[in-house]
């Protein structure tokens, strides 16, 4: 009984790093170029984030606490304090919750050693509703503010997750950064944009209909980095309202699932690039 008890708990052990290593594949992009800093690999001094909900900066934190590693400036810029969000768990009325997430946003960024942060007060799930020339008009005056070498957001046509809210403020962005370079002034944009992606492997298999919708729409990433798990782990404890966001999400805890989400994929291009549609 002894040894078949142990033969049950050996294939069970196998099968379960089977399944591990199966999933983790997942997680993976062999296509893309691994690096410790993405700031460090394109030269980049300065940084700035454009993203639209307070929490958002949890998929760039690898490369935020990288940068700030090599010693480079970064900023950020939040369209929404993240009102109509879903609280999980409950630790506010719901009608304080934007307060709640601008504070959130703001002290993580402080974690993060994120030197300047602006949260906006857009409203949560209408930023396709604001006029677009508003928006780029805005996001133009900010980067032309902290001057960044690079900007980091989402992909206007995917969005990262297929939000509505994320794929607006990467399109802001990008018409932000070609009217910068059409202008006069002395700083004329950033040089690079890195576009903050999701597995693809993970989402075309895990995540149904928007996964698909998502790869399908997104490009290949053509960089890893660190995902900084340690700091993603304190950033969902800092973002109350959103601690258990993950397990809701992804149907695991945020510590096992950053077991395999381990590296921070992204599609950089040189700003000269953005001129033709996605």
């Amino acid at each position: 009984m002894i040894w078949a008890f142990g033969i049950a708990a050996a294939v069970l052990l196998l099968a379960g790093v089977s399944g591990f290593v199966w999933v983790n594949r997942l997680f993976e992009a062999p296509e893309a170029k691994h690096v410790s800093s993405l700031a460090g690999e394109l030269g980049a001094n300065r940084v700035m984030t454009v993203f639209a909900h307070p929490d958002d900066e949890q998929l760039a934190n690898g490369l935020i606490t990288s940068a700030k590693a090599g010693g480079a400036y970064v900023a950020q810029v939040t369209a929404t304090r993240g009102e109509a969000g879903t609280q999980v768990p409950v630790v506010a009325r719901q009608r304080d919750l934007g307060v709640i997430r601008h504070a959130e946003v703001l002290k993580n960024g402080f974690a993060l050693g994120i030197d300047e942060q602006e949260v906006w007060d857009y409203p949560d799930g209408g930023v396709p509703d604001v006029p677009m020339d508003e928006l780029v008009a805005r996001v133009a005056e900010a980067i032309a503010r902290y001057r960044p070498d690079l900007v980091v957001t989402f992909w206007p046509a995917s969005g990262a997750t297929g939000h509505k809210d994320h794929m607006r403020m990467g399109l802001a962005a990008e018409q932000a950064i070609l009217r910068l370079r059409a202008g006069e002034g002395e700083y004329r944009g950033p040089s690079h944009v890195a576009y903050a992606l999701t597995p693809p492997r993970a989402m075309a298999r895990l995540a149904g209909e928007t996964g698909r919708f998502v790869v399908e729409n997104q490009p290949a990433p053509t960089h890893a980095v660190p995902g900084n798990t340690a700091s993603k782990l304190k950033g969902w404890e800092i973002h109350a309202s959103q601690g258990d966001y993950v397990r809701k999400a992804y149907g695991v805890p945020a510590r096992l699932l950053y077991l395999v989400w381990d590296k921070e994929l992204y599609a950089v291009r040189a700003a000269s690039e953005i001129e033709g549609e996605n």
